[in-house]
């Protein structure tokens, strides 16, 4: 390409202007150890990104890209200028450390940190700390016994160089775990990292410790366990792991926690309390149904059991409604207990639903007859949150989330869909979360999803009483529909048979 034409191309803001950079760095000493790619800790955070500024209609794509790449440089420039002032700071105190607590005077070691990009940082330290603190220092430090020699140690190829440093200034540290209060966890998970690389078994200890102490954020638990697993300490990190492992006895006995748990909120005393803690286990096992891998779930058994407890105490509860007179006080005190095991067992069978494990509890309920039959007798009040147990299964059979026997489904609606139908007016004024027309879809779906002959006796039925009692009951007009046209419109019974085939033969004149 033609110089003129590249020119033109930069002036039009295509090509950016190329600037020569100069960078220099001293070079090496020839009585140099050198050690490439001893580790790599994680890099630091990237630079924070300031708001870009609106571009004003009449800037060119060349101020654009001008303006951004400024203010990238400029980002970048302040967050080198601050690593360097944190980096002075940390060496300022080597310097410290090493003349008045250790009493060593100048160093006989020059190790030089380099990171990935070039950027060299240098420090005078003593063979003498570097060798008691470090098994590798040490390891590497022994090849030379020259006495009086000063020794050149370089670790290139490093992410973080400021994390170098700090940890070789812990190494003067007479008590490391107090010098790593106030630390983040980002911090000292990059000071464990440099120290298991160079063998600062102290540093190690200091770190772990901290971790073992400290509250860990979700995002900071994963990368914990990460490291952990990644350094294979062993022993060392028994303690930091017991906050996240479970012991082999607990898992073994996870039947009796999720019974536990859930007979605590089934019988929990306050209500609030019980929907709250309701929703979070639910959320919970939700959540947990999505890792197949490695998750320990409740068990069927467990829900199970849990239901049938659910269903004596309605039995119960219904018994005791029938004999009790009118005028008495604790009426109030009655209804609130039917509804709250109804609510209770309307928590399992969701619970049910989710897990894929409903299927059997569809028999359980239609097999009800003697809390049917009771439930017939008592006033409405008393008894319409029941009635929401048959909508829930019916919702569930109608979107597919519960696949059951034809002779299952008509028993569950032989037996309860009165019921149903007598209780649907209280059921849709008592409770905002009462969804008529989700209702309606489901019954309507499980209806049709009977035989022909079935679905005629229940729409007939309904039929009937709808004309009289109206909006009062479910309308299930699209399922009445659809028998209609199964019954008298397309008569699938008689389609002849297509299946075979007529050959006409015909000749063309040539």
């Amino acid at each position: 390409m033609a110089s003129r034409e590249v020119s033109a191309m930069i002036k039009q803001g295509f090509i950016s202007d190329p600037t020569p950079s100069l960078s220099s760095s001293p070079s090496r000493t020839t009585s140099t150890i050198t050690t490439s790619k001893l580790y790599t800790p994680s890099s630091s955070p990237p630079p924070p990104q300031t708001e870009p500024t609106r571009p004003f209609p009449n800037q060119t794509l060349f101020e654009m890209m001008s303006e951004e790449h400024l203010r990238d440089s400029k980002a970048i420039e302040e967050s080198r200028k601050k690593t360097q002032t944190r980096i002075a700071k940390f060496l300022d105190e080597l310097k410290t450390c090493s003349s008045n607590d250790w009493g060593l005077g100048s160093g006989d070691v020059r190790l030089t940190v380099v990171s990935r990009d070039g950027h060299r940082v240098s420090m005078d330290v003593h063979k003498r700390v570097l060798s008691e603190k470090s098994r590798f220092f040490a390891e590497k430090l022994s090849q030379r016994k020259e006495k009086g020699v000063s020794h050149t140690v370089e670790i290139s190829e490093c992410d973080d160089v400021e994390v170098y440093v700090e940890t070789v200034v812990l190494m003067y540290s007479d008590d490391l775990k107090k010098r790593l209060i106030g630390e983040n966890v980002n911090k000292v998970l990059a000071l464990l990292q440099v120290s298991a690389a160079i063998m600062f078994d102290a540093g190690i200890s200091s770190c772990l410790e901290y971790l073992e102490a400290v509250p860990w954020s979700e995002d900071e638990e994963e990368k914990v366990l990460s490291l952990l697993c990644q350094l294979e300490l062993h022993g060392s990190m028994t303690e930091v792991l017991q906050r996240v492992l479970s012991e082999p006895s607990t898992s073994v006995r996870t039947d009796d926690i999720f019974l536990k748990l859930l007979s605590g909120v089934l019988q929990a005393k306050d209500d609030k309390a019980r929907r709250e803690m309701k929703t979070l286990i639910s959320r919970l096992l939700r959540e947990d149904s999505f890792d197949y891998n490695s998750r320990v779930d409740v068990s069927k058994d467990i829900l199970y059991h849990l239901c049938h407890r659910c269903l004596c105490s309605l039995v119960l509860c219904l018994s005791e409604a029938m004999c009790m007179d009118s005028s008495r006080q604790d009426r109030g005190v009655l209804m609130a207990e039917i509804a709250r095991e109804a609510d209770n067992l309307q928590w399992l069978v969701d619970i049910l639903i989710d897990k894929r494990m409903a299927n059997d509890f569809v028999k359980l309920w239609a097999d009800q007859k003697e809390l049917a039959e009771l439930h017939s007798k008592i006033p409405t009040m008393y008894r319409h949150e029941i009635s929401r147990i048959t909508a829930q299964l019916c919702i569930a059979i109608g979107r597919g989330n519960i696949l059951v026997p034809k002779d299952s489904r008509f028993s569950l609606l032989s037996t309860w869909l009165d019921a149903l139908y007598e209780d649907f007016r209280w059921m849709r004024r008592a409770s905002r979360s009462v969804d008529k027309k989700l209702i309606e879809e489901g019954l309507s779906q499980t209806i049709l999803t009977l035989s022909l002959r079935q679905q005629q006796v229940i729409l007939l039925n309904w039929f009937h009483r709808f004309l009289n009692k109206g909006d009062d009951y479910p309308n299930i007009q699209r399922a009445f529909e659809v028998w209609w046209r199964r019954a008298f419109v397309r008569q699938y019974a008689d389609v002849p048979d297509s299946s075979q085939m007529q050959i006409t033969i015909c000749n063309y004149p040539t």
